[in-house]
């Protein structure tokens, strides 16, 4: 595959996700603005990134000079990789992405051009002409923008911590797996910084390899959001966020009158809170399917705070943690007691969602699968 034809596919590709992202996703979702803001950052990323495989591909600067090739990527990519990231903030925030957090990407890119066209003048030179000062600016460029990624990288990172946490303190088995496209886009487009410099200047195979890995990694965090857009997580991520967000505001609430914290949380209370778990789970309310930390303390006559609170003081801390601590529990006494019961119905009367949750979960601790823990059992050995 030449360098020719990746452009040519890119641009191609490119085109056809800036149309899917502009007017074939859905114009309302359970997310409202925010994902369609989150939307219109995306494509136009994917169009800067179209420019910029047109540019290439129709006016061949690579083969005018590496000098040429470079100035025109770093003029297009920067800001596209900017949009992406900024994009997978939006929707992580809930929309609540700070002033500073904007301009730091605008800011650097400002920077950077600036160096560009100042290095590139002086002495008469032409932009695009081949000069040791005009490749030095290039490089500083690209550290410029391999920090600033790495910055919203990290951002990003601290965004889906604070996703993953608020998912499984509010549902009641692992939601982790709808968030992992950004995880992933995260990775990708932070080892694309870090490679920039090294390989700025490169030629042949590696410029090659870097080209694909790049296309690759824009297509793959594009696509990926597209497929979350059509399906039901953002509004699951939502619902969770959502009670997250209350909960937090409770707390501060709580806090302004003087009502202790987790911390040092009121002993009566605390053990108030108790009983009504030991009555929920004494009348095996746990053993279901689809159940939220809400739904939980509706029906055990306490507030989400206080089981919150009271989550804080166990092991496990979090709702879905705990929870599956609960039915592991159960699950190792039905499998003791009936040996002849498959994975299946013992997955179902547990409340686990599928069986194949149930057999990762209860590998991950107890470090057997169910039939071993079975099988031992049955010889008693555990």
């Amino acid at each position: 595959m030449s360098l020719e034809e990746i452009q040519f596919g890119g641009m191609l590709t490119m085109a056809l996700l800036t149309l899917t992202l502009a007017f074939l996703l859905p114009v309302r979702t359970a997310m409202g603005n925010i994902f369609s803001r989150a939307r219109w950052l995306m494509a136009g990323a994917t169009s800067l990134l179209f420019i910029q495989f047109l540019l290439q591909y129709t006016l061949h600067f690579r083969q005018m000079g590496v000098t040429q090739g470079v100035f025109i990527n770093l003029l297009f990519f920067v800001p596209c990789a900017w949009q992406l990231s900024l994009g997978l903030l939006y929707l992580q925030r809930n929309g609540k992405v700070l002033r500073h957090e904007w301009l730091g990407g605008i800011g650097a890119y400002v920077i950077m051009v600036v160096l560009l066209i100042t290095v590139g003048t002086i002495k008469g030179h032409s932009l695009l002409e081949d000069t040791p000062e005009m490749r030095m600016a290039e490089y500083m460029a690209a550290c410029i923008y391999s920090i600033i990624q790495l910055y919203y990288s990290w951002l990003n990172a601290h965004g889906f911590r604070h996703l993953r946490r608020a998912l499984d303190n509010y549902y009641d088995h692992d939601k982790s797996d709808m968030l992992r496209w950004m995880e992933r886009s995260v990775l990708l487009l932070s080892l694309s910084a870090l490679f920039v410099p090294p390989t700025l200047f490169a030629t042949g195979p590696l410029l090659l390899a870097y080209s694909v890995f790049i296309f690759l990694s824009m297509y793959y965090c594009i696509f990926s959001f597209i497929c979350y857009g059509v399906s039901s997580a953002p509004q699951q991520v939502m619902e969770a966020e959502t009670e997250q967000e209350d909960e937090e505001e409770e707390k501060e609430e709580k806090q302004e009158e003087k009502v202790k914290t987790e911390k040092t949380a009121n002993p009566e209370e605390l053990g108030h809170t108790k009983e009504a778990v030991d009555r929920w789970i004494a009348a095996k309310r746990h053993m279901r399917n689809g159940i939220t930390i809400q739904t939980a303390a509706n029906e055990m006559h306490v507030s989400r705070h206080q089981l919150t609170v009271w989550l804080k003081t166990t092991e496990q801390e979090l709702f879905n943690p705990w929870l599956t601590h609960l039915r592991i529990e159960e699950a190792k006494l039905m499998l003791k007691d009936h040996h002849e019961w498959s994975n299946d119905h013992i997955a179902e009367a547990c409340g686990f969602s599928s069986r194949s949750y149930f057999h990762t979960v209860f590998r991950k601790q107890t470090g057997l699968t169910p039939s071993q823990y079975a099988e031992q059992a049955s010889r008693g050995s555990v």
